[in-house]
């Protein structure tokens, strides 16, 4: 069984990071395993609040991982500080980790800010050079490239701009302002649209560390980048056609939908 490690932070109401991704990766057939970098104190209403883990812990999680259980694929999630995320890149590169899938996360769904300034820097300075793709929606890449985006043309022009930069590989989401959730793949110079539809679902919390952790299996498993994002959204969008419906606030998807409808299979 091929083996995935998610570093991000934990999600008290399971719906997102650490728990989404053990769910996705799990469902999607691989092993999970998991650094957390924070805890958050959440739920489908909003974050009450986040408590760091040091930057020396984040690195001995990660020495156990690769010590006895070297991951064939990493994904990156929440990484709130500049320290965390230096470390971080540190110890990967020390290790020479492979197919690293980096979710710039900075805002959670409710809006609650999830990073420090000084993180933004951080994450394009050490993790994103280490990095075969990033998975940014549209406000993040706006941040990255420093342009509004609001058509296609605009979108195109910022995974791939993004793309260079980083010398990796863009999913560009679509989701946010833009469209009906049509995302845009630069790889390798070149633009791939995966055309989805929009699932009249208002639950959508986690959807981004759902999506990333996805591709991380996916390209664990030995998928072509394309497929692997491909897969990924298949399964994303049976996640929210399940219509779980849990929580006063913006809900989790249903990682688990698979397992209900066909015992064994995902």
């Amino acid at each position: 069984m091929k083996k995935v490690l998610t570093v991000a932070g934990s999600d008290s109401g399971g719906g997102a990071g650490i728990q989404a991704d053990i769910k996705t990766m799990t469902v999607n057939g691989v092993f999970a395993m998991s650094v957390i970098t924070a805890l958050t104190a959440q739920n489908t209403l909003g974050v009450q609040g986040i408590f760091e883990v040091t930057p020396e812990f984040v690195a001995l999680q990660l020495d156990s991982i690769f010590a006895d259980l070297r991951p064939d694929a990493v994904k990156i999630g929440m990484v709130s500080s500049a320290e965390i995320a230096e470390t971080v890149a540190e110890r990967l590169s020390f290790y020479k980790a492979e197919n690293i899938v980096v979710d710039p996360v900075m805002v959670s769904t409710s809006g609650a800010r999830l990073i420090k300034e000084d993180a933004v820097s951080a994450l394009k300075k050490y993790l994103f050079p280490v990095a075969k793709v990033l998975t940014p929606n549209i406000p993040e890449a706006e941040v990255l490239c420093g342009m509004d985006i609001g058509n296609e043309d605009e979108m195109e022009k910022a995974a791939a701009e993004i793309g260079e930069r980083y010398s990796a590989a863009v999913l560009l989401k679509g989701g946010h302002f833009v469209n009906d959730a049509n995302d845009l793949l630069y790889s390798e110079g070149k633009l791939t649209w995966f055309r989805g539809r929009r699932i009249d679902n208002p639950n959508t919390h986690g959807t981004g560390c759902t999506l990333s952790s996805a591709i991380a299996s996916n390209i664990a498993k030995g998928c072509p980048m394309e497929e692997a994002v491909s897969r990924a959204k298949e399964y994303i969008s049976g996640a929210l056609s399940a219509m779980l419906d849990l929580g006063a606030g913006s809900g989790p998807m249903d990682h688990g939908f698979a397992l209900r409808t066909d015992p064994g299979k995902a």
